[in-house]
């Protein structure tokens, strides 16, 4: 059976993660798990861009003459 779907997103999730992690480190030491952790939200941000870029791009001109 399929995980159900939680009520936020990945990016907002990875968002609190990643702040809380900030707050226990003492400061912007090489700490890898805060790198991954960064990683992982940019990469996330980088597919929901594209997701709407590809989105915008679909819909074309047609959209724009209608409004």
């Amino acid at each position: 059976m399929a995980k159900k779907p939680t009520g936020e997103s990945d990016e907002i999730r990875l968002r609190k993660k990643l702040a809380a992690r900030t707050k226990e480190a003492d400061g912007p030491s090489g700490d890898p798990t805060l790198r991954s952790l960064r990683k992982r939200l940019k990469r996330v941000q980088r597919k929901r861009r594209a997701l709407s870029l590809r989105k915008k791009h679909a819909a074309g001109t047609k959209a724009e003459t209608k409004s």
